[in-house]
């Protein structure tokens, strides 16, 4: 290919543009129209219809154009397909693959229907129990030692006489010691070891070993009786339970299976549908229970397949319950009669939760035993326990709180009342009156909270502690609002009590229930006297350090009520209680906090110095534990906020504040990089928000304060390590000043946006991940070349200088391998330099010469910017013959890189010099050689150029459009 000599062709922008504008068409009001709503149809099909033939009703009209989007569905989007699918399918179980999930899925559906959601579950306390009741003591623990008795017997063998026979003596086996004591256990290791007993039943039913099974659960029940390590007995009372609970699952899953053949049993069963081998099974297991010597492990092993009555007589359950609330009385330690009685409240509200009668007979009985607790015998068991009496009788409060929720739960208000009197009757027992507030509704105890306050008062202090019992009224005054004239001495009368605690852990433990209390009704002058408090109680001897989740907590709950951070700050105590943060983990996490509750519903700018100052402090103090090990998200996630902080701050008219901010910031959040490139932006935005009011007529007092703008800008891109950053930054500050009139800024902005291309280096990291910045690169300098247009050229510098910088530093960068960025880069120049050559340039900048006015269309001006152009393409060029040398893979790049060339002539060459025309048809051949080109794009290209060609200044082309041939692809 010859050199060619290259020449702009002359545009008329605005011409152009009208050409382009579409025809504007009149629609009339009844027209389609892509934002008209669009009419959803149901669309159904007839049983009873020939294949391909639908019944379908529409209220749309039939004129109306289809919707894009339903008419790629068929006339049916997914959801309806997968709806009509699930409706149509008729439930077919086999009873083998289903009768385990079928099970599961009845126990689920019968435990929803016997309470509701408001219930609490026993799994969520049985976590609590087991994390508040532990002990260092030694354990013991007796195991069974099994034996082959116990495997069911092999077909063909003795009669069922002696099956009979065989079972009871196994039973009576255990009785007489087959098995052995395992001592000195840690807490641990009697948990491992109960639960190789709960997999040791497991498996010993699934061997159909169910005589073993049986044996290991009265074993477990056993363990029950004793409470010789009398501070684990709650714990240890959770571990032995489970095991009851898998094994009366088991019983109740196997009877229920013998129901199911052939057909599964429904859910809402009567004893009419058991069949008789069912009741025999479950008349047998009765029986074996009954057999058991003593009364504690045949309570409780009856209680668990207390469920099994219900394959018996339609009045099992109802008949049962009784009897086994009456046979707990026999027992006579009280710790263990009242967890008894607990378990017997946990299965019947599974059962039967509507038999309350039981229940609340098990806590009338429960009253009956607290005589019991000063009894000679408990108080020699504590004193060779060497246990308290406060501590042992906390040991009640899983059990009494879950039988008084049992009953509690949609109990009538005339039950409730009754069982508080009868707690008044009872006198000074803080333990029942504690468990009382806690089962409760918060309702019903708001409404009587003064009652309440009443009995704490009469309470005696040495047998449970009083902020004990004011904590749990707390906890219910935060989920339902006393009478309001009752408030502020429902606050005294509980403060009075708080403030004498000594503890400090028992102190905070309370007081931070009751900041609740004091937020929601009251305003900042009590709130900031409760805080006041906790300093005085919790600054001695540094006793926050050990209150730290308590301490979290009370700042969460005052985030809460107090939205209005001009309020917040106005309270003295406010910072002097976050000062209590000492630990620099959760200072931050309490900083984190505010900050994320100041973004949420900081809803106007603010230039309050109070919040201002104080939140400067709370980011100042995020930003200072950053260090050398911060992971990154952390960084991330820090800089979020204080940059949601930075973007709420604002000075109104008064800009140089605004400023005078920003430099703060910079220097206080200097670790922080994304902060820094917020400050950058910020900074930006200020200036061109300068020159809006000014409406872009700069005062000397305005145009210094843009030029301090882009000082502070030029700065402090610098220091950013990040090099896409500052490139980007550099580019969008030269334009900021650019914009403002600051003509020597930007240039000193793009000169180092262009002086540091050289380090960009050829790959980055993203999400972890090497990839190749080239195209990160790529839009850059197009970005770059665009701006070029607008910026005058420098009188001390030579023609076109930055134009020349920036391509002198595209030709030293080291590219990819097999790239074709360079000369990617030349090709999106032409244009530019085309556009630099045209009398009324395509856009400009307000009261700012470009380089339209500067030269006028001098010749020396446009020759030196058609010998650049000659010399760009001569490099396009080139590398299109070395490209023609290379493999297929590089005749591919070479066609693309061809067709780019070719329309770069096309738009902005002037096709009239026959060297440039035939150049433009040596590109379309070569683009088009060896069929990699797009034959659709080529096709539009040659419609559009024909389209051109009727033009009457632009006739020239209907020569070189036929001599533009579409080439068939090989």
């Amino acid at each position: 290919m010859a050199a060619v000599q290259w020449r702009s062709r002359g545009r008329n922008y605005e011409a152009e543009l009208q050409r382009c504008r579409p025809e504007a068409a009149p629609v009339e009001f009844g027209d389609y129209h892509p934002l008209k709503p669009i009419m959803v149809t149901d669309t159904k099909t007839r049983r009873g219809a020939r294949k391909g033939s639908t019944s379908s009703s529409s209220s749309s009209s039939s004129s109306a154009a289809p919707d894009p989007l339903s008419s790629m569905l068929d006339g049916t989007d997914p959801l309806s397909m997968f709806a009509a699918a699930s409706a149509t399918e008729t439930p077919a179980l086999s009873h083998s693959a289903s009768t385990g999930d079928l099970g599961r899925k009845r126990r689920e559906k019968e435990a929803e229907e016997a309470v509701g959601p408001d219930f609490e579950p026993w799994s969520v306390k049985r976590g609590e129990i087991l994390a508040r009741f532990t002990t260092t003591e030694k354990l013991s623990i007796n195991l069974f030692m099994g034996s082959d008795k116990g495997k069911a017997p092999s077909p063909g063998s003795s009669a069922v006489s002696e099956k009979v026979r065989t079972r009871l003596e196994e039973l009576d086996d255990l009785e007489e010691g087959s098995q052995r004591e395992l001592l000195n256990l840690s807490q641990q290791d009697y948990a491992n070891r109960i639960e190789e007993l709960n997999q040791s039943l497991k498996e010993a039913w699934a061997s159909d070993q169910k005589v073993k099974a049986l044996k290991i659960v009265i074993q477990c029940s056993k363990l029950l009786s004793d409470t010789s390590v009398i501070q684990f007995y709650p714990s240890k009372f959770v571990l032995i339970t489970d095991i009851l609970d898998t094994f009366g699952r088991l019983v109740y899953d196997r009877i229920w299976t013998m129901c199911s053949d052939p057909r599964p049993l429904s859910d809402s069963f009567t004893v009419d549908d058991v069949n008789d081998t069912a009741k025999e099974t479950c008349l047998n297991w009765f029986f074996k229970i009954a057999s058991i010597r003593e009364l504690l492990p045949r309570l409780y092993v009856e209680a668990a397949i207390l469920k099994c009555n219900r394959f018996l007589t339609k009045s099992g359950i109802q008949e049962t319950l009784p009897r086994l609330t009456a046979m707990i009385r026999g027992i006579g330690d009280p710790l263990v009669a009242a967890y008894t009685r607990a378990y017997l409240c946990r299965v019947g509200m599974e059962v039967a939760p509507n038999l309350k009668d039981s229940l609340n007979r098990n806590f009338f009985d429960l009253l009956g035993t607290f005589r019991q607790i000063s009894s000679e015998s408990v108080q020699n068991q504590l004193v060779q326990q060497r246990v308290e009496v406060p501590e042992y009788l906390t040991l009640y409060s899983p059990a009494i709180n879950w039988i008084l929720q049992c009953i509690a739960y949609r109990a009538p208000e005339p039950l409730l009342t009754e069982m508080m009197e009868r707690c008044k009757k009872l006198g000074n027992n803080a333990l029942l009156l504690n468990s009382v507030m806690r089962a409760f509704r918060p309702d019903f105890a708001a409404t009587r909270a003064t009652d309440f306050i009443g009995m704490i008062k009469d309470c005696d202090e040495a047998g449970f502690p009083k902020h004990l019992l004011f904590g749990s009224l707390g906890r219910s005054l935060a989920c339902a609002d006393p009478p309001e004239s009752e408030r502020l001495t429902i606050l005294n009368e509980a403060w009075k009590v708080i403030t004498k605690v000594r503890s400090p852990r028992d102190y905070i433990n309370c007081a931070e229930i009751w900041v609740e209390f004091t937020c929601r009704h009251f305003t900042k002058r009590e709130v900031n006297t409760v805080m006041a408090d906790i300093i005085k109680h919790m600054t001695p001897d540094r006793a926050f350090e050990d209150a730290y989740p308590q301490l979290q907590s009370v700042i969460r709950k005052i985030l809460t009520y107090f939205n209005d951070f001009s309020v917040l700050f106005s309270m003295e105590r406010f910072l002097p209680f976050l000062d209590m943060f000492q630990k620099d983990s959760v200072r931050v996490e309490v900083c984190r906090s505010i900050m994320e509750v100041f973004i949420k519903h900081q809803l106007e700018p603010t230039r309050d110095p109070v919040i201002l100052n104080a939140m400067l402090h709370i980011c100042k103090t995020m930003h200072d534990s950053v260090n050398a090990l911060t992971l990154e998200d952390e960084k991330r996630s820090l800089s979020l906020l204080i940059i949601g902080f930075i973007r709420m701050v604002c000075f109104g008219r008064d800009f140089e504040q605004q400023l005078s901010f920003c430099v703060e910031a910079r220097a206080t959040f200097c670790n922080l990089e994304q902060v820094l490139v917020q400050l950058i932006h910020t900074v930006n935005q200020l200036a061109m928000e300068t020159r809006r009011v000014m409406r872009g007529n700069h005062s000397r007092k305005t145009a210094a304060f843009v030029r301090a703008c882009a000082a502070y800008s030029f700065i402090t891109i610098p220091s950013l390590s990040s090099i896409f950053s500052r490139l980007s930054l550099y580019l969008q500050s030269g334009q900021v000043a650019l914009a403002n009139q600051c003509l020597s800024q930007a240039d000193a902005f793009l000169k180092a946006a262009v002086s540091i291309l050289p380090d960009v280096p050829r790959s980055i990291s993203i999400e972890g991940k090497l990839r190749s910045s080239e195209s990160f690169l790529m839009d850059f300098i197009n970005n770059f070349l665009a701006t070029l247009l607008v910026i005058p050229d420098h009188p001390e510098h030579g023609v076109l200088y930055l134009v020349r910088g920036l391509l002198n530093m595209v030709q030293d960068y080291t590219w990819e391998d097999n790239s074709d960025a360079k000369v990617r880069v030349y090709v999106s120049a032409l244009p530019l330099l085309a556009a630099m050559s045209q009398e009324t340039y395509l856009y400009s900048i307000p009261k700012v010469d470009s380089n339209e006015t500067l030269y006028g269309g001098d010749p020396k001006f446009l020759s030196e910017i058609n010998k650049l152009c000659e010399t760009l393409i001569g490099q396009v060029l080139d590398h299109l013959k070395v490209l023609g040398r290379d493999e297929q893979q590089s005749t591919r790049r070479q066609g693309a890189l061809a067709f780019s060339l070719f329309g770069v002539l096309l738009a902005h060459g002037d096709l009239r010099n026959n060297k440039l025309s035939q150049l433009a048809v040596n590109l379309w051949n070569l683009s088009h050689k060896h069929g990699y080109c797009d034959t659709r794009v080529s096709v539009r290209t040659l419609e559009s150029i024909k389209q051109q060609a009727v033009q009457h200044d632009m006739s020239h082309l209907s020569d070189t459009v036929q001599r533009l041939t579409l080439q068939s692809r090989t």
